[in-house]
């Protein structure tokens, strides 16, 4: 049995898998080359691009590019490109691009995303936002994740 899929991008970047949403043409996969090109990442590794299985997992998410497109990243105006990635990693943070959601300054509830009964970190980018420098943020000024302790 072949596992459902969404349209989405997943990379690892550091420890923390990153599961990027949106709709066609909103900039999954640009988003991902910046974080897996630009300075200042550290490890950073693409999982999959334009479509990713999930699977919940003992209380994670688990991300895997479909055997046919592993390894595979569009790049807009270029092609498709292979490139290192990794077989699986663990969900922990949800970049939706696009998202009607977004705001300034958003509610606590829409920093938190529920995909097949597990609890993560989202990120609402409006349409024309800079979903890089969110993300950025992000990862730089204490990622909390859902069932983390504040310190």
């Amino acid at each position: 049995m072949t596992a459902p899929t969404i349209h989405a991008t997943a990379l690892l970047v550091g420890h923390l898998g990153i599961l990027i949403r949106g709709p066609s043409g909103a900039g999954k996969s640009r988003l991902a080359l910046a974080l897996l090109q630009g300075p200042g990442t550290g490890f950073s590794r693409l999982v999959g691009d334009d479509r990713i299985c999930l699977e919940a997992r003992n209380g994670r998410l688990l991300m895997r590019p479909p055997a046919a497109l592993a390894g595979l990243i569009e790049v807009r105006g270029f092609g498709v490109v292979r490139m290192p990635s990794e077989a699986v990693a663990v969900a922990h943070v949800v970049v939706d691009l696009g998202a009607a959601d977004a705001t300034r300054l958003p509610e606590p509830s829409a920093a938190i995303a529920e995909i097949e009964g597990v609890r993560l970190a989202r990120l609402p980018v409006a349409e024309g936002g800079d979903p890089l420098l969110l993300l950025r943020a992000f990862l730089q000024y204490g990622a909390t994740l859902p069932g983390a302790e504040a310190t």
